[in-house]
């Protein structure tokens, strides 16, 4: 009896695996925005990669050739390459280029000396709480002034004390009488005349 032909389609016999390209973002994105972004994503990897690849190609191949080439051959080209250059001699006179510059005659611009002066003056800057920094001024001085009247009513009414007490002693040396027990009217009338001559200016 003859042996049985296999069937192409049978599922004993190994499938080929088929390859399965790479995926970019969720495979369930719906028709949208989204979608079409990771599609464009998933274009330009393909393209940057095929790029890759076309670079590696090109820098192979030119690997191989630098490899073929001799070493002499690399000196030959390098002391052709020496030979042709045109030995320029150094001179301390300047290039020719420069030398025409230098011999015409530059366009002075024409100065303007309103716009100079405007530029020269500087604008005021804008002072923020300018009404504040005033009113606090007027009250420093303000306080300033009250200061300096409380200290001098101090030394006014330190100078009154001191007064009437040098009068009240005075007056009392006077009334003290000496050893004999009499007033001094000498000391006591020169203090009554100023006392008289104190109430009398007041007045």
């Amino acid at each position: 009896m003859a042996t049985k032909r296999a069937r192409e389609d049978d599922s004993s016999s190994p499938s080929k695996k088929q390859k399965k390209g790479f995926s970019v973002g969720p495979a369930n994105l719906p028709e949208g925005t989204y979608k079409r972004k990771v599609q464009k994503i998933k274009k330009d990897l393909i393209h940057k990669a095929k790029l890759r690849k076309e670079y590696a190609k090109i820098k192979a191949q030119e690997q191989s050739s630098e490899l073929q080439r001799s070493v002499y051959d690399c000196e030959h080209d390098s002391a052709d390459v020496k030979a042709r250059e045109p030995q320029l001699e150094p001179t301390l006179e300047p290039h020719p280029d420069r030398r025409k510059l230098l011999e015409e005659p530059s366009p002075e611009p024409a100065s303007n000396p309103s716009r100079q002066a405007e530029r020269g003056k500087k604008r005021p800057r804008p002072q923020p709480y300018r009404n504040e920094t005033k009113f606090a001024q007027k009250r420093r001085e303000e306080a300033e002034a009250k200061r300096k009247a409380r200290e001098e009513a101090d030394k006014e009414r330190a100078r009154k004390r001191a007064e009437r007490e040098r009068f009240r002693k005075t007056i009392a040396k006077a009334r003290g009488g000496g050893s004999n027990g009499q007033r001094k009217l000498g000391r006591e009338s020169a203090v009554l005349l100023e006392k008289v001559k104190r109430l009398v200016g007041n007045a």
